[in-house]
């Protein structure tokens, strides 16, 4: 009897070593299965919130180009609106041209250049001002047209020194100053 003692005892050891392993193997697998679980959660979560980051660069990207492009625009139609302004003031200066003032303005401008350089001048402007500029400068006209707005050219005899008192160039000169008043 002993010996079927003994084959019982070993046998009853071998399934408590059995279920003992089976327990093992169920916890290790438990164990895996959550961390498995656990860093599938982790990357998918890390890839939301990578997913999440990119949108928002994207979406802040997208909004500083339509920014960008909204300022573009304005600026464009500003400018726009600048040169149909410059052009008008052009405009209303070649209308001027054709008053009793501009007479007045061209005796101006010629007491201008005088003060500055003495008499000894030679005047040019306009073909449409050639009368009225060689009743102002006298022999010191020159017929030459030059290709201006209104105004006049004075330039020393000599044509050391030169003063373009030209609306063209006035105007070139305070263009700042004229944007700067017509984007008020």
């Amino acid at each position: 009897m002993p010996l079927d003692r003994l084959a019982e005892q070993i046998q009853s050891q071998s399934r408590k070593q059995l279920a003992d392993e089976q327990a093992r193997l169920e916890a290790e697998t438990q164990r895996i299965a959550t961390d498995r679980d656990a860093r599938v959660t982790k990357v998918r979560d890390d890839i939301l919130r990578q997913a999440d980051i990119d949108a928002a660069r994207e979406r802040g990207q997208r909004i500083a180009g339509a920014k960008m492009q909204a300022k573009k625009l304005e600026y464009e139609a500003e400018e726009r609106a600048l040169a149909l302004s410059l052009e008008s003031v052009r405009q209303h200066l070649a209308q001027f041209t054709g008053s009793d003032d501009y007479a007045l303005l061209l005796k101006r401008m010629y007491q201008v250049a005088v003060d500055r350089f003495g008499k000894d001048l030679k005047i040019t402007g306009r073909a449409e001002d050639a009368a009225r500029l060689k009743s102002i400068a006298g022999k010191g006209f020159q017929a030459t047209p030059a290709p201006i707005l209104g105004g006049l050219i004075a330039e020393t005899s000599d044509g050391s020194r030169r003063l373009v008192l030209s609306f063209d160039e006035l105007l070139r000169y305070r263009e700042a100053a004229v944007r700067d008043l017509l984007s008020r």
